[in-house]
C-alpha cells in the first residue's frame, strides 16, 4: 500500500496514551440483523463510553500531546462529537477548551459540551463557518486550533478502532465506514488495508452531504454549496486534500445513500439490536439496505460511531415502536 499520512506504530502508540475506557469496545455479531439484510453483520460499537462517540479516541492523542508541552488551551469547530469529546480530554488535563459550533447544531450535543465545562461559541450558519471562527480565535489567542480529520492525531486515534477489529475478526469481507470529514474512514481504512488487506473498505455518506464521496470520485477536492440530511455529524461541505488523498489510497468505494434509509437503518438498529444511535451511525446498515444483493454472503462489520441524539428529533424519525395489545412490562 502507498504511504498515508498515518503511521502504525503511531497508531499503537496512541492505544497507550487513551484511556482504557474508549478501548476494545464491543465487537459481536447481529443476528438479528441479519433476516432483514441478508448477510452476516458484525457490529462495533463504539456509543458506550463518557462521550458516546468514537471521538475520544482521537482528543484523548492530542490533549496528551498538548499537555506533554505544556500548553493551556485549545479550541476547535465542532458539529458536537468532536466538542464533547475534547471537553472531556481537555478537562482531564486542565486544559481550557473552547468549541466553536453552529447555533444550528443537534442541542443535547451543545448541552452535554457546556456540562463538561468547555467554553462553547455559537456562530450563525453551518459547521465551516464554525471552522473559519475556531481558526480566527486561534490566530487571536495565538492557542492550538484542533482541527478534526486534518490533525492526523485525530486519525490515528480513530486507526485504533481498526486495531481491536482486525484482532478480533480476521475472517471480515468488508468493513462499512460513515464518512465525514475522514478520520474514522482514513484511519480505519488504514489499518485494514495494512493489515488485512483482502477486506473491502467502504465508505457512507449521505445523499444530501456528497461532498467527500464526489471529492473521492473525481480524485480531486469537490465542495458543494449545502448540505441538506439529518445525518450532522457527517455534514461538511469542503474537503481537506491531504485527507482525500489519504481515502484515495485506503477506500476500495464511497456510495451515498438516501435520507428513507438512514431512518429504515436507525429503526432496525432499534428494533433487532437495541441500540439507540444517531444518524451518522446508521449509514452502513443504510447502504446494505440499498444494495443487499452487493452484500449477500458476506461478512459485514459496521461501526456504530455515535449516539448522540435528539431524542424529540429521533421519536419523529423513528416514530415509537407500536405495542403489541395485552403486553404488559416488567422485569424478565
Amino acid at each position: 500500500m502507498q504511504q498515508t499520512r498515518l503511521d502504525t506504530a503511531r497508531i499503537r502508540a496512541a492505544r497507550r496514551v487513551i484511556d482504557p475506557i474508549f478501548l476494545d469496545t464491543p465487537l459481536y455479531r447481529c443476528e438479528a440483523l441479519e433476516p432483514g439484510l441478508g448477510c452476516t453483520v458484525s457490529i462495533k460499537l463504539e456509543t458506550a463510553n463518557p462521550v458516546r462517540s468514537f471521538k475520544a479516541r482521537g482528543t484523548e492523542v492530542v490533549a496528551s500531546r498538548l499537555a506533554e508541552r505544556g500548553e493551556r488551551a485549545v479550541v476547535c469547530a465542532s458539529a458536537g462529537n468532536l466538542g464533547q469529546a475534547l471537553a472531556w480530554s481537555g478537562r482531564g488535563r486542565g486544559l481550557d477548551v473552547t468549541v466553536v459550533a453552529s447555533r444550528f447544531a443537534t442541542a443535547a450535543k451543545l448541552d452535554r459540551i457546556r456540562a463538561l465545562g468547555a467554553g462553547l461559541e455559537l456562530v450563525d450558519g453551518d459547521h465551516e463557518r464554525a471552522r473559519e471562527r475556531a481558526a480566527a480565535l486561534a490566530r487571536r489567542d495565538g492557542i492550538r486550533l484542533v482541527e478534526d480529520s486534518l490533525d492526523v492525531e485525530t486519525c490515528e486515534g480513530a486507526a485504533t478502532i481498526g486495531l481491536e477489529l482486525v484482532a478480533a475478526a480476521p475472517s471480515f469481507d468488508t468493513v462499512l465506514i460513515a464518512l465525514g470529514g475522514g478520520a474514522l474512514a482514513t484511519g480505519v481504512g488504514h489499518v485494514v488495508k495494512a493489515m488485512a488487506p483482502e477486506a473491502e473498505v467502504i465508505c457512507v455518506q449521505p445523499l444530501g452531504a456528497p461532498a467527500m464521496t464526489r471529492s473521492w470520485r473525481h480524485r480531486r477536492v469537490v465542495t458543494t454549496d449545502s448540505t441538506d440530511t439529518i445525518a450532522d455529524g457527517v455534514a461538511g461541505r469542503c474537503p481537506i486534500p491531504a485527507v482525500l488523498d489519504d481515502l484515495l489510497l485506503v477506500a476500495d468505494d464511497a456510495v451515498l445513500v438516501e435520507e428513507a434509509s438512514i431512518v429504515a437503518g436507525m429503526r432496525m438498529l432499534l428494533d433487532h439490536a437495541g441500540l439507540v444511535v444517531e444518524p451518522s451511525a446508521a449509514l452502513g446498515v443504510a447502504a446494505i439496505l440499498e444494495d443487499r444483493d452487493r452484500f449477500a454472503g458476506r461478512h459485514v462489520v459496521t461501526i456504530m460511531c455515535g449516539s448522540n441524539v435528539d431524542m424529540d428529533a429521533y421519536h419523529r424519525w423513528v416514530g415509537a415502536a407500536p405495542r403489541r395489545p395485552g403486553a404488559t412490562s416488567g422485569a424478565g
